[in-house]
């Protein structure tokens, strides 16, 4: 086999669209709409910290999500409290969890940072770090993952 037979890291690359809709099976949710941003390190989920507990000697986080007209109730191990820099250049202390995370048929542990995105159009931010190694983004399309959302063939969104 020669090095042109042999096909390198883009070719095995699934391609998402600037939004996909995701789950993140462990929490119960699925089906969220999400922004798929190279731009930010970190995952993002709108949550409402409810408590931190400890659990067979492990951290873990009590949260709700509110989306989709119902109130999620969830609970996470608590891998981190990290100082994350929002769009706007503020930094605040946000709690992380680790969780599967489901893009199309891939389902990977992602690391997620619990914040108020209240008034963001989405209620999950997909950031590189969940991106990398796995995706690349077309900012031209959308739903590109998403069984029965993406624009027929040719099209573009």
């Amino acid at each position: 086999m020669t090095t042109r037979d042999k096909p390198n890291a883009k070719q095995r690359l699934r391609t998402v669209g600037w939004r996909e809709l995701v789950a993140l099976p462990e929490l119960g949710l699925h089906g969220i709409p999400a922004k798929i941003d190279s731009g930010a390190r970190t995952s993002s989920l709108h949550a409402d910290i409810l408590e931190e507990f400890e659990r067979d000697g492990e951290k873990f986080v009590r949260f709700c999500v509110d989306w989709g007209g119902e109130r999620h109730h969830c609970e996470a191990v608590h891998v981190d409290i990290r100082g994350i820099t929002s769009s706007n250049g503020q930094t605040q202390r946000r709690y992380v969890i680790k969780t599967p995370l489901k893009i199309g048929k891939l389902t990977f542990r992602a690391e997620i940072s619990l914040a108020n995105r209240s008034e963001m159009k989405f209620p999950i931010l997909i950031g590189r770090s969940s991106l990398r190694r796995r995706f690349l983004v077309d900012s031209g399309h959308s739903w590109l993952q998403t069984p029965g959302m993406g624009p027929a063939k040719g099209q573009k969104q």
